[in-house]
């Protein structure tokens, strides 16, 4: 989000001496995005941030495809992924092309004994479930239900939970997440017409620099590959930050949605942009007041992009037997639209409860082995009457 912040201690100007309070001199770290040309921040580690001490094992954790030509549109039971106690053996991929990675996760435990770094993809992580805090080198984000947490790329963090029973929704984004250009001006500022503003993005908070010698393991994720680094000092080291490219959180329940007088299709919905992809939050709200409409959405095409839907809550009215934690594909080549009653049920209500996050991709998704686990192998059959 184009949103200046800072936090902590920082020079008069950039490129300068900053010494510490011991006479010592703060060490400067560019911290941004495509080259010097996207978002970036400027950083004051107390250490020199490259000082790695050792390289350890690196394993594989590259998506396995089932299936790599997809056209069966296909319901997986999200809740069914197993809970295990490590925050990154929990992460399941069940999506995936070479613009996103999507899955599911179950962690019990809070990362405590290593830090994490994501070196090729942005990430966004929807909480379904828990409560806790995102720790990173540039503050605290505090998260709930419900919450967005935008997780830039080269972040390296923890995640701090409340609870044991935690289901998160993530993408790894190859491409920087951005709110969508419609809703911002020249300028970047997000505009009236836009479904949430800038006093609904939560900044980073709770600076902690931390000065401590010794052996910090840093996993990082880079080509499908998770590398162990050993950092010689605490990375958390920083002590004053600037600029624009930070973790935010945003609050699925701060979504302000845009209704009409007939039906309005999955645009009025977006949250998110990437290259090649869109996130939707579909929350509740009033239906359509023409006195003939139709609030279920009508049959389409995805000539162009595979829908994904994942339910979080409510009652979702196009569909019939879904619960909390499903998964929806809709592949591009053969349209879908609302489950057999569901048309002729909505005539004549006035809202709804729903709340669901769609991820629309622009080509096509392979299948990976840990999805078909979740496959209920039928879905595809649910709109013959």
């Amino acid at each position: 989000m184009p949103i200046y912040h800072q936090l902590g201690k920082i020079p008069h100007k950039r490129h300068t001496i900053f010494k510490k309070e011991d006479g010592g001199y703060h060490y400067e770290e560019l911290y941004g995005t495509e080259g010097f040309h996207g978002m970036s921040s400027l950083l004051y580690h107390l250490h020199r941030p490259t000082q790695v001490s050792a390289i350890g094992k690196a394993t594989d954790v590259a998506p396995k495809i089932a299936v790599q030509n997809n056209i069966r549109a296909m319901l997986l039971k999200g809740f069914e992924v197993p809970a295990e106690n490590d925050f990154l053996d929990s992460r399941k991929i069940l999506l995936a092309n070479n613009d996103v990675h999507l899955g599911l996760a179950a962690p019990r435990k809070s990362m405590k004994d290593y830090f994490y770094k994501n070196a090729d993809a942005d990430e966004m992580i929807f909480i379904h479930r828990g409560k806790g805090v995102l720790r990173t080198f540039l503050g605290q984000l505090p998260f709930s239900y419900g919450d967005y947490l935008i997780i830039p790329r080269g972040m390296i963090y923890q995640i701090e939970f409340e609870t044991e029973d935690n289901r998160l929704l993530f993408l790894e984004s190859f491409s920087p997440i951005y709110s969508p250009k419609r809703y911002r001006n020249e300028f970047g500022q997000l505009l009236e017409h836009s479904p949430y503003c800038e006093r609904d993005i939560r900044r980073p908070i709770n600076l902690e620099t931390i000065d401590q010698k010794g052996e910090f393991i840093i996993k990082i994720k880079k080509q499908g590959k998770l590398h162990e680094l050993t950092y010689a000092y605490h990375p958390f080291d920083v002590a004053g930050w600037d600029g624009m490219n930070y973790p935010y959180a945003f609050s699925i329940h701060d979504f302000e949605p845009i209704t009409g007088r007939v039906h309005q299709p999955p645009p009025v919905h977006q949250t998110f942009e990437a290259h090649n992809f869109v996130v939707c939050s579909f929350c509740p709200r009033l239906y359509d007041y023409h006195p003939d409409s139709i609030p279920a959405p009508y049959n389409h095409s995805n000539i162009d992009s595979d829908e994904v839907l994942y339910y979080v809550d409510g009652d979702f009215m196009s569909r019939n037997d879904i619960k909390q934690g499903h998964i929806t594909l809709h592949p591009k080549g053969i349209p879908h639209g609302p489950a057999p009653g569901s048309m002729e049920r909505s005539i004549g209500k006035k809202e709804t409860q729903e709340l669901a996050v769609m991820v629309d991709t622009f080509h096509p998704l392979m299948v990976t082995e840990e999805a078909m686990k979740l496959d209920d192998g039928k879905y595809f059959k649910s709109w013959l009457e």
